[in-house]
């Protein structure tokens, strides 16, 4: 079992950056890949960002690649996504997400343990 606590969410405006910080705890953290999805009012929860247990590897959802790198700290038990140059279609609320393997974590059907969520707003 993992659990998973989001914070850094906030509202911005449009360029402005922010960075989402996730505390897991629970079982060991470094077997885990993580990832970040967000999920905007009326739309599906969607993948932004994947990192591998140790984090050699990393993808990113083609609209977000050069604005947010995902990162992690293993001695920290937890897992960045920091969010530069953020435009009005990054509002949602982003949701930190553990699994097994990265090859699989990137699709939400596939996450056994998610957060509560951290809204971010970006006005224009």
């Amino acid at each position: 079992q993992v659990k998973l606590v989001e914070s850094g969410g906030g509202l911005v405006q449009a360029g402005d950056s922010l960075r989402l910080s996730c505390v897991a705890s629970g079982d060991s953290f470094s077997n885990y890949a993580m990832a970040w999805f967000r999920q905007a009012p009326g739309k599906k929860r969607e993948f932004v960002a994947a990192i591998d247990s140790n984090g050699g590897r990393r993808f990113y959802v083609d609209f977000v690649e050069g604005r947010f790198t995902i990162s992690r700290d293993n001695a920290k038990t937890s897992v960045y996504l920091q969010m530069n140059n953020l435009k009005p279609l990054d509002t949602a609320v982003y949701y930190c997400a553990a699994g097994p393997k990265i090859v699989t974590i990137t699709s939400y059907q596939n996450v056994p343990y998610w957060g509560q969520g951290a809204q971010v707003a970006v006005s224009a």
